[in-house]
């Protein structure tokens, strides 16, 4: 393989550098480039029409972040080899290679009990076992037990480069510019204190910005209740799919959504049979559009009423309240039961509650450590006149209805 610097323009951040064939290797691979074709906002672009970005865009965008960031501690000299540096670029070059069609909306959907995670890893498994090893030193650096820390914690923590690039590129996709966070300044404000990722105290500021963007941009957009809806509608028309063709149904659908509509795979069979993730290897939101766009016209009422819906965006309402919405769920399925000539089993796909939270800082968990000029540590909801306060690492859950609108 070459050894030339491949060079790809990128419009968030302009020209990113890969200098290393191991990275190109990984790039070049077709379950790497399947992530061009998953859009990184799932169904958003129904609501944020400029939110066409993908996977495969983001992945591209969080590894150079982390260039960035290795480059900054090396500069302080904060010491790691040459390895390990290229072990932190591979494992947040490949953290979200395993997300099925259209991001998060449908996870748990074709795949029972396997989050994009866990799906991840297995992959890189097995591409680690087909280029002999070559990924070893990311899979350690993901390990949690890693002597070095801090290089875990840019790949995976509540001050990683994959939220830093997923704020940053979503908010220049969808225009809502209170997802902008100053990411340069936090890179630049990184340091470490016994293998533990922290930021300066002068950086402080751009890290309360940070938290208080994430918490924008989830309400805003990632939690917009017409995304809700949308995200629902699709979960719902494949759920029907599924259990028309588990039914004997014939459905029209690509060869690997036909592998996962006709028969059950749990998380733990792909520990089994790597037929299962080459099949899934292969799925977009291609698969899905094709199909649900022919499904319109199925014969099965209830599939080709929500197709119908999601593609003339016809979507859900949805109501989000503090309190509970079970009496407004009874009167809607009492008129929506008339009103679409469906029985009581039926009507669940057209009326439904859940609950959806939003955790913008977690203080249970990893927390991000602030670095004193005392020679101190304090988590930032500690630190004085911090602006990350009990009450906004507070979880915020609401209960939420979707139901046809007539």
């Amino acid at each position: 393989m070459s050894s030339k610097v491949k060079i790809i323009n990128d419009p968030v951040y302009g020209f990113l550098r890969f200098p290393e064939s191991e990275l190109m290797q990984i790039i070049d691979h077709a379950w790497f480039q399947r992530l061009r074709n998953i859009k990184q906002m799932g169904v958003a672009p129904l609501v944020y029409p400029g939110a066409v970005h993908t996977r495969f865009h983001h992945s591209l965008g969080a590894c150079h972040l982390m260039s960035k960031a290795l480059d900054e501690l090396k500069s302080k000299n904060i010491h790691f080899t040459p390895e390990e540096s290229l072990g932190a670029k591979i494992a947040i070059l490949l953290h979200d290679i395993g997300h099925g069609p259209y991001s998060h909306a449908l996870e748990h959907t074709l795949i029972k009990g396997l989050s994009h995670e866990s799906m991840s890893q297995l992959i890189i498994n097995r591409l680690n076992k087909e280029w002999g090893g070559m990924l070893t030193h990311a899979i350690d650096v993901y390990n949690e037990h890693y002597p070095k820390k801090y290089l875990r914690q840019l790949v995976s923590s509540q001050l990683d480069v994959d939220r830093m690039d997923y704020l940053n590129r979503d908010s220049f996709y969808t225009g809502v510019s209170e997802g902008v966070i100053g990411y340069d300044r936090i890179l630049q404000m990184l340091t470490v204190q016994n293998n533990e990722l922290l930021v300066e105290e002068k950086g402080v500021h751009s890290v309360e910005k940070f938290i208080r963007a994430r918490r924008l941009m989830y309400w805003q957009v990632y939690l917009h209740k017409t995304v809700l809806g949308a995200e629902k509608l699709l979960v719902k028309i494949l759920e029907r799919a599924q259990k028309l063709a588990r039914n004997g149904e014939e459905l029209f659908a690509t060869p690997p959504l036909r592998y996962f509509l006709y028969q059950t795979i749990t998380g733990e069979d792909l520990h089994t049979n790597d037929t299962h993730m080459d099949v899934f290897c292969q799925l977009d939101d291609s698969d899905i559009w094709a199909s649900v766009k022919i499904w319109q016209t199925h014969k099965d009422r209830v599939l080709a009423l929500l197709c119908s819906m999601f593609i003339k965006r016809r979507l859900f309402k949805v109501m989000l309240s503090n309190n509970s919405l079970e009496e407004m769920l009874v009167e809607k399925k009492k008129s929506l039961t008339s009103l679409l000539q469906l029985d009581e089993q039926d009507i669940n796909y057209f009326v439904f509650t859940g609950t959806t939270t939003n955790n913008t800082y977690d203080i249970h968990d990893e927390r991000i450590g602030i670095a004193m000029k005392n020679g101190t540590v304090k988590d930032i909801s500690e630190v004085e006149d911090s602006l990350v306060n009990q009450a906004l690492a507070k979880l915020v859950l609401k209960n939420y209805i979707c139901y046809v609108q007539p």
